[in-house]
């Protein structure tokens, strides 16, 4: 199946000289979800935004391959790239008080999107954005369309958000970090949201997220980022079963398990911090936290295959 987003060899790089993302490669296919998974810092959401053309003043963005179906994401003009954003494309932004304009209602803000997309009436705007309200679970759709962002709970900013980039029916969902700051209960029904919308639209989801709990139940391929490069990726099974770079066992050995982690004993931890990416970076960025850290990790570790649709950047695996 041909994917709806196929990115290869993707580079981000910002004025100060930080390789922020570097030679990402990742595919979505039709109503799966591919989940982008790392710690803070690692890229992830530049990625992201590298894909919706919306990086900061400064920042350098180059790749063999960023496609949309049959669009050349970098190749676009900012005017065909904005007819695209919000329409066939759409992102759930990290942190959905930010995301929303707080001198504007929820319907005002709602309906504009349709409006530009699809130059209806605000009334129309307004009718489509109370149904899907009503279809991510806010009760009294109606009434919240006449409230401001301030007025809403985090949950239910994290819905409007999710209805907002419904509006036009998209192709492919990006979603950062939908959950974040959520209590756990709001969290289980945002990611239950998801899912259900998933099924019913067929959704391509590239979801950004660096809980493994997340990801386990979530995600059909999972790519795990580290100092701007994904250092290992394949099937969501594969990976847990049979993690092999040292960064991805010391994201899984950080998890507690029930009735298997001891009470009252430290939980995993990796230990250093993340380097700064200069130009001419050489090596395994991973290299200087790493046990298993070896000569050859200084120079190019080139990308093996760990088996059938899983692969790895890293020494361990063999030639």
């Amino acid at each position: 199946m041909k994917p709806v987003l196929e990115i290869e060899n993707l580079r981000v790089g910002f004025a100060d000289g930080t390789a922020a993302v570097r030679g990402v490669s990742l595919k979505v296919a039709r109503g799966e979800t591919h989940c982008l998974v790392g710690e803070s810092g690692c890229g992830k959401s530049v990625t992201a935004l590298s894909t919706m053309n919306l990086l900061a003043r400064g920042a350098r963005r180059s790749a063999d391959v960023m496609r949309f179906h049959d669009y050349d994401l970098t190749s676009l003009s900012d005017r065909d790239m904005a007819r695209l954003r919000g329409d066939k494309i759409a992102m759930i932004f990290q942190e959905p008080m930010t995301s929303l304009n707080p001198a504007y209602t929820i319907g005002s803000q709602m309906a504009e999107v349709l409006e530009r997309h699809r130059r209806v009436s605000r009334a129309k705007g307004l009718e489509r954005a109370a149904d899907l309200l009503g279809r991510v679970g806010i009760t009294a759709p109606g009434m919240r369309l006449a409230q401001y962002p301030h007025q809403l709970s985090g949950g239910l900013r994290q819905r409007v958000m999710i209805a907002m980039a419904l509006m036009c029916e998209p192709e492919l969902l990006i979603a950062d970090e939908p959950t974040t700051a959520l209590d756990v209960t709001v969290q289980a029904q945002i990611l239950r949201l998801l899912q259900e919308l998933q099924r019913e639209l067929g959704l391509a989801l590239l979801l950004i997220t660096h809980d493994l709990g997340i990801v386990a139940r979530m995600a059909q391929r999972v790519s795990v980022m580290y100092a701007g490069q994904v250092v290992e990726s394949g099937s969501a099974e594969a990976l847990f079963r049979a993690p092999t770079h040292p960064y991805t066992r010391g994201l899984l050995a950080c998890v507690p398990i029930p009735g298997k982690t001891p009470r009252d004993q430290p939980l995993g931890s990796i230990p250093g911090v993340v380097p700064r990416i200069g130009p001419g970076f050489v090596g395994c960025a991973f290299r200087d936290r790493c046990a298993h850290a070896e000569p050859a990790c200084g120079g190019t570790v080139p990308r093996r295959t760990v088996a059938a649709d899983h692969d790895a950047v890293c020494t361990m695996v063999p030639a």
